[in-house]
């Protein structure tokens, strides 16, 4: 298949780059850098530029032949959301509508949207399943939502096929070391405790150790970036076969603290490091964790990574690769 990734030198993208390259597919991505990075993409051809343009769109799509579009190319920040809506509003929603009404125009009617488990909101039970109700309670979290409700209409009205991907926390590293994450700031707790762990941070900031759950710090379900990866791939197969639109929360099904990350961290790292408990955060809930039976029974698909010491390894390698080139 021709492939466009939105937002492919970011994250998750320039990892699904390789993902579908390796895979034989013909990849275009399309990123404005503002977040991402050139040397992620690795993989395929690379246009600079901005998915809420439309002349930067229209080039791309008359090239032709492009079978299906795969956005990951959103602001992914809470606390800057709740500063800064419009610039969430503007991007997540408006530039996204761009972007869906460009593929109108050229015929292409297969989408892959990363969404997000903050459209859930305070959760009511976990793990959380996609019948769960979605009261998001930032702005971010109400950007994602309001794309997955316009693409229910683009299906019901044009027959855009899309298929939103509810991730949980997106982890680790390419296993090859080719890939990691380089967010700035960074703002996911496992990069943030290698960080720590290699000295390129004082400390780690744990905030609130007075939940209730068993060692009293949040609780948060990790899935390696490989197998969410994964997910995609297969969810773009299984929609182009049945020619349907579909939602599936994304996850490893299971919890662990922010503790037990830490002490994961100082296992795999062999390196101790400082750590700070401050006041809760508002709107951190207690136990965020993913029901993705349905991912695994629609899609045929198994996280490989399921076991937080094997995530965790990944990222440090990327960690220590990312320091040896300083």
């Amino acid at each position: 298949m021709k492939i466009l990734v939105v937002g492919g030198a970011g994250y998750i993208g320039s990892h699904m780059v390789k993902k579908l390259a390796k895979a034989g597919n013909d990849v275009i991505t399309l990123d404005n850098l503002s977040y991402g990075y050139r040397d992620a993409v690795k993989y395929g051809e690379f246009v600079e530029g901005d998915l809420g343009d439309d002349s930067v769109l229209d080039s791309i799509f008359k090239t032709g032949d492009i079978d299906a579009v795969m956005h990951f190319a959103g602001f992914i920040q809470v606390g800057e959301s709740m500063k800064k809506p419009s610039m969430y509003y503007h991007n997540n929603v408006s530039n996204t509508l761009v972007l869906l009404d460009a593929m109108l125009r050229h015929e292409v009617k297969n989408f892959i949207f990363s969404s997000t488990a903050a459209i859930f909101g305070e959760p009511e039970y976990t793990p959380i399943d996609e019948k769960h109700i979605k009261q998001p309670i930032n702005p971010y979290g109400h950007s994602k939502l309001m794309i997955e409700q316009a693409l229910d209409d683009y299906d019901a009205a044009y027959g855009l096929r899309a298929t939103c991907l509810r991730y949980f926390n997106a982890a680790g590293a390419d296993p090859d070391g080719e890939l990691g994450e380089r967010h700035v700031p960074e703002t996911h707790l496992i990069p943030l405790i290698l960080q720590a762990a290699s000295g390129r941070r004082e400390d780690i900031k744990v905030f609130g150790d007075d939940y209730e759950t068993n060692d009293g710090t949040c609780v948060r379900d990790y899935i390696h970036i490989n197998d969410l990866c994964d997910a995609h791939l297969l969810a773009l197969q299984k929609m182009m076969k049945d020619d349907q639109s579909a939602r599936y929360n994304l996850g490893n099904g299971k919890g662990f603290s922010v503790k037990q990350v830490i002490d994961v961290a100082k296992e795999v790292s062999g390196n101790d490091f400082k750590v700070s408990i401050e006041p809760r955060r508002a709107g951190d809930p207690a136990v965020l964790v993913a029901d993705a039976s349905l991912a695994k029974q629609a899609l045929n698909w198994q996280p490989e990574f399921a076991e937080l010491k094997d995530i965790v390894q990944t990222a440090w390698n990327w960690e220590t690769e990312f320091l040896a080139k300083q």
